[in-house]
């Protein structure tokens, strides 16, 4: 296959790209490669990328009108999109509220459009969130719930690129999958995550701040489970659901070509007991400031992915302990500790 990876500078990007690549396919990575964090972060993930065969990059800002579209022009044997450059980050958007529209509103859809017009185009892939089951208390998470009470601007974006999605669907038949992603941590990954903020902090000797003081449960799942999640639905070409009913509509699927899925490891930890697996892997003990909660933060994420496994196989299952030893061996490694 030939795939179009936005956001391939990005932390899951990166990873999508590899994974890719190392079975055979081309990859056309596509980032603006911007400040939101350090850039020479991304730049260090696309230079381990350009050197494999079967990659080419191009820096391109997908909210830039016609950006992608051009390149899909240019290259008509692209047959699926992986959509993975967003805004990312509930606590920024309550800061920077136009990034949001222009990346995850805007570049939404730019990719929608641009897919419309490619003929071929067997699947789209999209980044979702499970921020956008915003106030809901029922746990697990499951995808037949409603999610229409988001409480970031972050959340309120991703469910409405999942309508957006599903409209395209609908309207013109592209084949769109969307991916709720939770607390996703590992090797590169982002600065503006908790693995890497406490990480950092931990080393320094400076204080963490713990919201909610402590009482926090997330469902931490593991880039290399991810990734494995993304590549195989990807494969998996949505078709319409012959027992979809406007009188009893399931929210993850439709008479359209469309699909919604949790990845999440299906086992949220207390954020206390992730700081002392931080602190085991490190060595060192963490300086806590314990703080209220965060507006537009919820206390726990707790994903089903059983549609997940039924659909493809597979249930992300790396243990928290696994996961964080490895981010440290980078983390070290990475900064030259």
């Amino acid at each position: 296959m030939t795939v179009l990876v936005t956001g391939a500078a990005g932390f899951i990007g990166y990873h999508v790209s590899a994974a890719l690549l190392d079975r055979g396919d081309a990859v056309l990575g596509v980032d603006s490669v911007n400040d939101y964090y350090d850039p020479k972060l991304k730049e260090a993930r696309i230079a381990r990328l350009a050197g494999r065969n079967g990659f080419r990059f191009a820096r391109a800002d997908v909210a830039a009108p016609g950006a992608v579209a051009g390149l899909l022009r240019a290259d008509p044997g692209i047959d699926r999109v992986v959509h993975l450059a967003a805004q990312a980050g509930v606590r920024y958007s309550l800061t920077n509220p136009e990034a949001y529209i222009q990346a995850n509103l805007i570049g939404h859809f730019n990719i929608l459009e641009a897919c419309r017009h490619q003929r071929g185009l067997k699947h789209l892939v999209y980044a979702s969130s499970s921020s956008v089951y915003g106030g809901n208390t029922k746990l697990p998470f499951s995808i037949d719930d409603k999610v229409d009470k988001p409480v970031s601007l972050y959340a309120a974006t991703k469910a409405s690129a999942e309508l957006m999605s599903h409209c395209y669907a609908h309207l013109y038949g592209i084949p769109a999958t969307g991916l709720r992603f939770f607390t996703v941590y590992g090797p590169w990954g982002r600065p503006d995550m908790s693995a890497y903020i406490f990480t950092r902090a931990i080393l320094s000797g400076t204080p963490i701040k713990v919201f909610n003081r402590g009482d926090m449960k997330r469902d931490f799942t593991y880039i290399d489970d991810i990734v494995e999640a993304i590549v195989r639905l990807a494969d998996r070409v949505p078709q319409p659901d012959a027992a979809w009913t406007g009188e009893k509509p399931n929210p993850s699927t439709s008479s359209a070509p469309w699909r919604i899925y949790n990845i999440g490891n299906n086992r949220p930890e207390e954020l206390m007991h992730v700081v002392e697996v931080l602190e085991r892997a490190l060595g060192r003990s963490a300086v806590k400031e314990f703080a209220p909660m965060e507006p537009g933060d919820v206390p726990a994420t707790y994903a089903d992915v059983d549609d997940l496994m039924r659909d493809v196989g597979f249930r992300p299952a790396t243990p928290i302990e696994q996961g964080v030893r490895n981010f440290v061996a980078w983390y070290r490694d990475y900064h030259r500790l």
